[in-house]
């Protein structure tokens, strides 16, 4: 299980293979939802103030999936994204079905688009620049462990 605590480690040891690689992200593409933390934390870490989110629905239980990925409203605009060097980050790519639905999405109009997770399956489609820890196991996060409040 990924804690609290290790995620801030995470997060400085993954910004800093992106640094060392001498990549900088002008964007930060957040994959919402379980990529919005470790985005915001690369975003802190490299320095970049340009964060955009997309939403992409595809896990809707522990393990179970759509057919395929959704992009859902709003989606960003190709003209903000344009000519850029964008870092798409999300938690995990499990399938990589996710990272791959948003980097199609950008490609074509970006200069540049890299991917970066906390965690990568072997499984993956993508297989992402930028890895923290490859396992094949279900990893719990902090920040979806615990059932919704409400």
């Amino acid at each position: 299980m990924l804690t609290w605590d290790l995620f801030g480690t995470a997060s400085r040891e993954l910004a800093a293979q992106v640094a060392a690689d001498g990549y900088r992200p002008e964007i930060v593409l957040a994959i919402a939802r379980g990529g919005l933390l470790p985005a915001g934390a690369l975003a802190y870490a490299l320095d970049v103030k340009n964060v955009a989110t997309i939403n992409v629905e595809f896990y809707t239980g522990v393990d179970e999936r759509l057919a395929v990925p959704v992009m859902l409203p709003p989606v960003p605009e190709i003209v903000d994204l344009a000519g850029a060097r964008v870092l798409i980050v999300d938690d995990v790519a499990d399938t990589g079905r996710t990272l791959e639905v948003v980097y199609e999405f950008c490609s074509a109009h970006v200069a540049e688009a890299r991917t970066a997770v906390l965690y990568e399956k072997p499984q993956s489609v993508v297989h992402c620049e930028y890895v923290w820890r490859r396992t094949d196991r279900w990893i719990n996060f902090p920040w979806s462990t615990l059932p919704p409040v409400g």
